[in-house]
Parts: structure tokens; sequence; C-alpha cells
């Protein structure tokens, strides 16, 4: 039996392919072990006030090397996704957004509505964030990720994420 290879390399197919594998087998999860040393890298959060950019990737990339190349070395690595709600600058970014769409500012809408649509818009924009991280190949424990601080702020120590990361 033969397997017959593409004309051409498709790097997306390639990508999504690895990318479920690795998930599917646990690779980038993260487990306490006395045994092993431990090395993190938690993400600088970038803000949620739009995508990421080339320095966001490179930043990422260089980021992904290094605890790669740990867990090669046998340290637990532990390697923590996460993004920032960027409260004031999504708070300008959504009132800009109103102003230019809407005409209106942020005393028009008042402060429940603008409140909603500044969380409307962390959520879409986090998701972006993160597929894109996904997309760059960023090997995290993506179980792990950790998002709004604002809203998780009172219960942090219930999330089971940040308990973990303290015994790291």
């Amino acid at each position: 039996m033969t397997t017959e290879l593409p004309k051409q390399y498709d790097p997306r197919e390639a990508q999504e392919r690895w990318l479920k594998f690795w998930d599917e087998r646990g690779y980038f999860h993260s487990r306490p072990d006395a045994s092993r040393q431990p090395f993190c890298i938690v993400i600088p959060p970038p803000n949620v006030t739009g995508a990421l950019h080339m320095g966001h990737a490179l930043n990422n990339t260089l980021q992904d090397v290094l605890i790669r190349f740990r867990r090669m070395q046998g340290y637990n690595a532990l390697y923590m996704p996460g993004t920032d709600h960027a409260g004031i600058a999504t708070q300008a970014v959504v009132e800009r957004r109103i102003r230019e769409e809407e005409g209106k500012n942020r005393h028009d809408l008042g402060r429940e509505e603008l409140v909603r649509r500044i969380w409307a818009w962390q959520d879409q924009y986090e998701t972006r964030i993160l597929q894109q991280l996904r997309q760059l190949g960023c090997s995290c424990d993506w179980p792990r990720t950790v998002s709004r601080w604002i809203r998780c702020a009172p219960a942090l120590c219930a999330i089971p994420s940040l308990s973990y990361f303290a015994t790291v």
C-alpha cells in the first residue's frame, strides 16, 4: 500500500493537524512534579484592544523557544497563556468606536450599557488573540488560560490554574 504525497505542501493543513495531535495528547500540559525542577513563563498579557501585531509574534515566538528548550532539558515547564482586560485602553477604543459609529459618548449610553459593551469587546478580542497565539504554534498549557482578571479578582484563589501556578 502506497500513499501519494501531495504535489504542494499545505502549511495550513499541516499546522491544524499537528496542533490537534499535540492538544489531544496533552504534550503542553504541565502537572506538579516534585522530582523535576519547575520552569514557568507567563505570557505578558496582550491588551484586548485589537489583534496581535508582529511585535507580539516575535515576543511569543521567543518565549515558546525558551519553554520548549526547557522541556527538552527535562524541566517541568509551564507556559501559561492569558490576556489582559486593558481596562482604560479598552474603554478608550470602545468609546471611540461608539463615537464614530453612533455619534454618541459614554454619558449618552450610561454606565451599565458602556460596561456591557466594553465586556462584549473584551470577549470578542480575547478569543481572537488566543486563537492567534494558537495559530502561531505557541506551546501553552491552553486549559489553564487566565483571563478576565477584573471579573475573577474576588475569587482569585479559587481559580484552579492560579492555585496550581502558585505551587510550581
